[in-house]
């Protein structure tokens, strides 16, 4: 039976949830939240040392600027409201992204959540923000004199955990979306046609189960 150290998610369909029952992309975005703290809480019970989020990513600069400022604002509200739930429950927050480039606002909560939960250790939610996989391996390539794939690996933002084992994503697309591209490399992956507010622990515990009776050869046979 598989070992499972860490569950990486691409929670796609938020928007088109919300537009889907005529009420907005932003309402979709507010219930993603809801099946973050949903799984979170799942994982925590199923006993999974890390969990990733793909919160924002480099190319959702592009969107409209109304939209963005709806999902800082939901982040910042999300944490001013459960910081005590998330030190009670022993959650650890974790940045992974172009933390220094964000705005002011949501880097000082961003930077206050890090610093109040560094000591829990129940569970690792890395929130993937201002997050793009191929700038992440030019970033750390750049600082290597000597490059091996150990090297490079000490200076991604996962330097110091297991590379995800399981990649969820959900909405219906097939596709990486410059997530995660070098630590992928040998999870086994799960497209679900699901939109993300839909996505349930049902969802998670079924795909848990086919993981762990899965045959992983990693290149022998």
């Amino acid at each position: 039976m598989n070992k499972l150290d860490h569950v990486a998610f691409i929670m796609d369909g938020n928007g088109r949830w919300g537009k889907k029952r005529n009420k907005g992309r932003n309402f979709g975005h507010l219930n993603g939240v809801k099946t973050v703290k949903k799984i979170v809480r799942t994982s925590i019970k199923l006993g999974i040392p890390i969990v990733t989020f793909y919160v924002f990513s480099t190319e959702n600069w592009k969107r409209p600027k109304s939209e963005i400022n709806f999902l800082f604002g939901l982040i910042i509200n999300y944490f001013q409201k459960e910081m005590n739930n998330v030190i009670s429950n022993g959650i650890k927050i974790n940045i992974i992204g172009k933390f220094n480039t964000l705005p002011s606002k949501i880097k000082k909560t961003l930077k206050e959540v890090t610093e109040l939960t560094k000591k829990n250790k129940k569970i690792i939610v890395n929130l993937a923000i201002n997050y793009g996989s191929k700038d992440e391996i030019i970033t750390a390539t750049k600082k290597l004199k000597k490059i091996s794939v150990k090297s490079l690996e000490q200076n991604l933002f996962t330097k110091s955990m297991p590379n995800p084992d399981i990649l969820i994503r959900t909405g219906g697309h097939k596709r990486l979306s410059n997530f995660m591209l070098w630590q992928l490399a040998y999870a086994e992956i799960f497209f679900l046609d699901k939109l993300w507010p839909d996505f349930n622990n049902q969802d998670l515990k079924k795909i848990i189960r086919k993981f762990k009776m899965e045959k992983r050869n990693f290149g022998s046979i």
